[in-house]
C-alpha cells in the first residue's frame, strides 16, 4: 500500500471508513489488557522461585566474620552482597551500598537529603530559590515524577541515537548554578532503548559544573537485560569515567534486581565514591539501622557471582526475546512502508518505543483504550506528562501472555492507522 500522505481525500475517506469498520468489530471483541507498565510475566518470576528455598530454619544465618544477619547492623549491606554487586558493576566494594528492594526508593532518598541537608556541605536545595533538573526525553516517568513532587523544575534535554544532546547539557551545567542534577538511564534507555555512545559517557564523566553539588543520576535498571547474548549493547563505566576525569563525586549510579528476581522482594544498590558513600551512610543513620540482610543472603547464595546472574538473565532473554520480536514483526508488517510511525529495534531493557505522526499519540492512546487495551499514558515519557509534539508512545510487551501479546499488536497497529488517517484528513480540509 502507497504511504498514507500520498492517498488522494477520496482514497483516506475509503480507508477510514475501512479502519473504522475493523475497530469498531474490535471494540465489540471485550478485549480487556494492561500494557502500561513494563512488568515481568509470572514465568519469569518463576525462574526465581528456587531462591527462596535456600534459606529457612535450619540455616545458620551467618554472615562473614560470624556476623548474624537476622540481627541490626550493616547498614550499607552485608560484605557478600556489596562484593556480587561491586562483581556486576565493575567496581570495589568500597563504591558499594546495598539497600531494600527498590533503586527508585534510592533516588527518592537522595533528593529528599539534597532538598533537607544538601550535599557535599553545601546549601540545602529547600534553601534555594530555584532548582533545576535536567531530563533526557522520552525518558522514565517516575524519574520525572520525583522532581515534579519535590517543584525541582525539569527542563527537556533532546535525545538521538548516541544519547542526550550533550551540548546542550554542558551548556546549562557548566554555566548555570541552579542545575543539580541529570536524570539518566544510560543503558536500554527508557523507553527507547538506546546505548549511551562511548563519547556521550565520556563527556557526562568531563562536565565542569557550576553548581558544587551537581550529581549524575545515572540509574543502570537494565545493565544485564540483554535480549540477545551475541549482540549486547556496550556502556562504559561511569565510575571509571569520572575518577579518570577528575570527577569522583559527581554520580550516583543505582541498580536493583528488581526485573532479575522479584520486583516486589528484589536487591537494590546504589554505586557511588567512597566520599558519597560516607555522606549518605550518615544521613541514612537516622532513617534505618540497616535493610534486609536475610534477602541480600538469600540472593547472594542464589547467583554466587555475576556469571550466575549472567546465566540467569539469558533464561529471561529466552523468555522475552519472542515477545519484543512478535511486536516488532507487527509494526513492520502492518505499519513498514506507511510512513505514519517509527521505531527501534532495541537490544535489551524492557520496552520498545514508538512515534506517530505528530499530534497523534494521545489519540492512538485513547483508541487503544476505548478497544480494551491500556497503554501508558500518552506524554509520560516527557516531564509534567507534556510530550510537545504528541509524538512518543510506550510499549511494554514484557507482561502479557504470547496469545494477548498478538491481539494488542492488532488493535494497537489499528488504532494507529486510524488515528494517521484522521489526522490527515483533517489536514486535508
Amino acid at each position: 500500500m502507497k504511504a498514507y500522505k500520498d492517498l488522494s481525500r477520496e482514497e483516506l475517506q475509503e480507508l477510514q471508513t475501512k479502519l473504522q469498520a475493523e475497530y469498531d468489530k474490535l471494540k465489540q471483541a471485550g478485549i480487556k489488557l494492561d500494557m502500561s507498565r513494563g512488568k515481568p510475566g509470572s514465568d519469569q518470576l518463576d525462574l526465581s522461585s528456587p531462591m527462596l528455598d535456600l534459606l529457612n530454619s535450619t540455616s545458620s544465618f551467618r554472615g562473614v566474620n560470624d556476623l548474624d544477619i537476622r540481627n541490626y547492623g550493616l547498614l550499607d549491606g552485608i560484605a557478600e552482597a556489596k562484593e556480587l554487586f561491586a562483581e556486576l558493576m565493575e567496581c570495589t566494594p568500597d563504591h558499594v551500598m546495598v539497600c531494600g528492594n527498590s533503586s527508585l526508593s534510592i533516588m527518592y532518598d537522595l533528593i529528599t537529603r539534597a532538598m533537607t541537608h544538601g550535599i557535599g556541605g553545601n546549601t540545602p536545595w529547600c534553601k534555594l530559590e530555584h532548582v533545576k533538573f535536567l531530563c533526557p526525553v522520552p525518558g522514565y516517568d517516575r524519574h520525572f515524577a520525583i522532581t515534579e513532587h519535590f517543584g525541582i523544575e525539569m527542563i527537556s534535554i533532546p535525545m538521538d541515537e548516541n544519547g542526550p544532546d550533550m551540548d546542550l547539557v554542558e551548556q546549562y551545567v557548566n554555566h548555570d548554578p541552579m542545575v543539580k542534577g541529570i536524570w539518566n538511564v544510560p543503558k536500554y534507555t527508557n523507553p527507547a532503548g538506546i546505548v549511551y555512545s562511548d563519547e556521550v559517557v565520556r563527556r557526562f564523566a568531563r562536565l565542569k559544573p557550576a553548581a558544587p553539588d551537581f550529581r549524575i543520576f545515572w540509574d543502570n535498571a537494565y545493565v544485564i537485560h540483554d535480549l540477545y547474548p551475541d549482540n549486547k549493547g556496550k556502556l562504559l563505566n561511569i565510575v571509571e569515567e569520572c575518577e579518570k576525569a577528575g570527577n569522583p563525586d559527581m554520580y550516583y549510579e543505582l541498580c536493583s534486581t528488581s526485573k532479575v528476581t522479584f520486583p516486589g522482594s528484589g536487591v537494590a544498590a546504589l554505586i557511588t565514591s567512597p566520599a558519597n558513600v560516607e555522606e549518605t551512610k550518615k544521613l541514612m543513620s537516622w532513617q534505618t539501622i540497616g535493610y534486609d540482610k536475610v534477602n541480600q543472603m538469600r540472593h547472594v547464595l542464589y547467583f554466587k557471582n555475576v556469571a550466575g546472574m549472567r546465566a540467569h538473565m539469558e533464561k529471561h532473554a529466552d523468555i522475552l526475546r519472542p515477545k519484543f520480536e512478535a511486536v516488532l514483526n507487527c509494526l513492520e508488517k502492518e505499519l513498514g512502508g506507511l510512513e505514519i510511525g517509527s521505531w527501534i529495534k532495541p537490544l535489551g531493557g524492557y520496552f520498545i518505543a514508538f512515534d506517530t505522526l505528530e499530534g497523534c499519540a494521545k489519540r492512538v492512546v485513547g483508541l487503544c483504550k476505548d478497544a480494551g487495551v491500556i497503554m501508558t499514558p500518552a506524554g509520560s515519557t516527557y516531564p509534567y506528562k507534556n510530550d510537545p509534539s504528541d509524538t512518543s508512545i510506550r510499549i511494554a510487551p514484557t507482561y502479557p501472555t504470547a496469545d494477548e501479546l498478538k491481539q494488542a499488536c492488532e488493535v494497537f497497529v489499528l488504532c494507529v492507522k486510524l488515528a494517521s488517517v484522521e489526522k490527515y484528513l483533517a489536514s486535508a480540509n
